[in-house]
C-alpha cells in the first residue's frame, strides 16, 4: 500500500496499531524470560540446600575413587570420611566374626567327636559266662563321649558310627563278641560279631571286625564284651581295638 496516498488519520491508525502489537509482543517475551528466570533461581536455590545437607554423602570418595552414591552399586564403604561410625563398625564387624569363628569351631568340634580305644587289661564273669574288655584312651576329640574302664559313656546324643575288632587265639571252634547299650535300665545289644576259629593249628589265630550306625542318646553306655568266659585274646593295640565317632 502507497502511504503517500492514504489519508492522513488511517495512517496514524496504523502505527498505532503496530506500535500496541510490537509492545504486547515484547512484554509477553519479557514476562516469559522473567518466569524462566524465576523458575530456575528457584531449583539453584532447592539444589544448594540440598548439596548443603547431604554434602557428605556426596563428595566422600573411597580409596577405589567411587563416590558414596555408588557405594551400595559396588559394594564399597565410604566411612573412613566418618571415623566414629568406622571405628563402630569395625568394632562390631570383629566381634561379629570372632563369635561365627567360635560358633564354627563348636559345630565342628561336636560334628567330629570321636573316640579310639585300645586294650588295657580283661575281666571274666563266670556267673554270666563273659569276657568283658577294658579300654585307654588312644585318640579322642570333644567332650562327648568318655571312657572309664570297660565303659563308654555318650554325653552328647547323635548318630555315631561305631567299629570293633578282637584278635582271638582261643581253642573253641566258634569266637565272638557283642557290644551292648545300656540306657536307663535297658539293655540293648547293638552289635554281634562271630567268627570260626582253625582247627587245625596249634596256636589257632582270627580277628572279628564289625562296625554299624546307630543313634545314642545322652547318658547311654557302652561296653564289648565276649560271651565266653575266660577267653583268650590278644590285647595290642593294632589288633584288639574300640572306636566311635559322630557323623
Amino acid at each position: 500500500m502507497n502511504n503517500h496516498n492514504m489519508p492522513a488519520c488511517v495512517w496514524k491508525v496504523e502505527v498505532l496499531k503496530w506500535f500496541l502489537v510490537s509492545t504486547v509482543a515484547c512484554c509477553t517475551c519479557v514476562g516469559v524470560v522473567y518466569i524462566q528466570w524465576t523458575h530456575i533461581w528457584t531449583l539453584r536455590a532447592e539444589m544448594s540446600a540440598i548439596t548443603q545437607r547431604f554434602r557428605p554423602l556426596e563428595t566422600a570418595w573411597t580409596e577405589t575413587g567411587i563416590c558414596c552414591d555408588c557405594a551400595v552399586f559396588y559394594g564399597v564403604s565410604c566411612y573412613h570420611r566418618f571415623p566414629e561410625r568406622r571405628k563402630h563398625e569395625d568394632g562390631r564387624d570383629k566381634r561379629d566374626v570372632t563369635e561365627q569363628r567360635k560358633q564354627r569351631k563348636r559345630r565342628q568340634t561336636e560334628r567330629h567327636t570321636f573316640l579310639h580305644l585300645v586294650p588295657v587289661s580283661l575281666q571274666s564273669y563266670n556267673d554270666h559266662d563273659t569276657t568283658v574288655l577294658s579300654w585307654a584312651l588312644g585318640q579322642s576329640r570333644g567332650e562327648g563321649l568318655q571312657v572309664s574302664g570297660d565303659t563308654v559313656t555318650v554325653e552328647a546324643e547323635g548318630t555315631y558310627f561305631i567299629y570293633s575288632q578282637v584278635l582271638y587265639k582261643d581253642t573253641t571252634w566258634l569266637m565272638g563278641h557283642v557290644i551292648t547299650k545300656r540306657l536307663k535300665g535297658a539293655e540293648t545289644k547293638l552289635m554281634k560279631c562271630l567268627k570260626s576259629m582253625p582247627s587245625n593249628v596249634s596256636q589257632p589265630l582270627n580277628t572279628c571286625y564289625t562296625a554299624g550306625i546307630y543313634f545314642l542318646e545322652s547318658g547311654s553306655t557302652l561296653q564289648l564284651s565276649v560271651p565266653r568266659k575266660s577267653a583268650e585274646l590278644i590285647l595290642t593295640a593294632h589288633a584288639t581295638f574300640m572306636g566311635l565317632f559322630s557323623i
